[in-house]
């Protein structure tokens, strides 16, 4: 079988980790990428023998792309801290690579939690990722969030799926919403997009409406209804910051 290398990048990971690594100890090579992690980290990480590397952070897709490029191995798979292969997918990805894999890169579903639950609907499942791929065929796009990755040559798809603990508690989704709402209005604003008040006030229901009713997010019950409405202000916020970068441009 072509030998596998898995790619992370990391910071202040104690709680995600471990099960990380665990999930993938198959595999013939981890590297991680730290940004300073202050936390139990990297002893975690030095358990599972992995080549750890320091380096500043250059945005997600720098950092992932810095993590790829120091792989060995021809296969690689990436990987955030809060991800878990399960053993179906670990041995559906060693089945595939020993039998000549007939594609470049491979898309895998992921299972979604959000406070401890899988959430089935609200566009969150089946979220398919291109994540196996051949190192000197595929990288990440340069994004400020968001980022995919882009193979140049046939991909395909995974029967099973990985799990991702996202979102541990609401106090962690403010967090991260305040950190990748102010990316995306970053890359709105990369790509030359101006703020409009139409987008701003239709965008944010619509975004209700379709997870809670076009993807049939009410049969999620409580917690569908709270995630329609957290990714409605989302998108209400990243409008109001992309407004807001406008203006401290004009006044500069």
């Amino acid at each position: 079988m072509p030998k596998v290398s898995v790619a992370i990048i990391i910071k202040d990971e104690e709680a995600n980790i471990r099960d990380c690594l665990e999930s993938v100890k198959w595999a013939d090579e981890i590297v991680v990428v730290d940004n300073g992690s202050t936390d139990h980290t990297l002893n975690i990480c030095r358990e599972y023998q992995a080549q750890i590397y320091q380096e500043e952070w250059k945005g997600y897709a720098g950092q992932k792309n810095s993590a790829i490029a120091k792989t060995r191995n021809e296969w690689v798979l990436s990987l955030d801290a809060d991800e878990r292969v399960s053993p179906e997918l670990s041995r559906e990805i060693q089945q595939t690579l020993n039998n000549n894999p007939k594609f470049d890169g491979y898309f895998i579903a992921r299972k979604n939690y959000f406070l401890g639950r899988w959430i089935r609907r609200c566009g969150w499942y089946p979220d398919f990722n291109l994540r196996l791929f051949r190192k000197s065929l595929g990288c990440f796009q340069q994004r400020e969030v968001h980022e995919k990755i882009e193979v140049q040559g046939k991909v395909g798809y995974f029967e099973h799926a990985m799990e991702h603990n996202t979102y541990r508690s609401l106090d962690d989704y403010f967090k991260r919403m305040n950190r990748y709402s102010t990316l995306a209005a970053r890359e709105m604003a990369r790509e030359g997009k101006r703020f409009r008040l139409r987008d701003a006030f239709f965008h944010p229901p619509f975004t209700f409406f379709q997870m809670y009713f076009l993807r049939i997010g009410f049969l999620e019950g409580y917690i569908g209804f709270l995630l329609s409405g957290l990714y409605s202000f989302y998108t209400f916020a990243k409008y109001i910051k992309l407004k807001e970068l406008q203006e401290k441009g004009n006044n500069d």
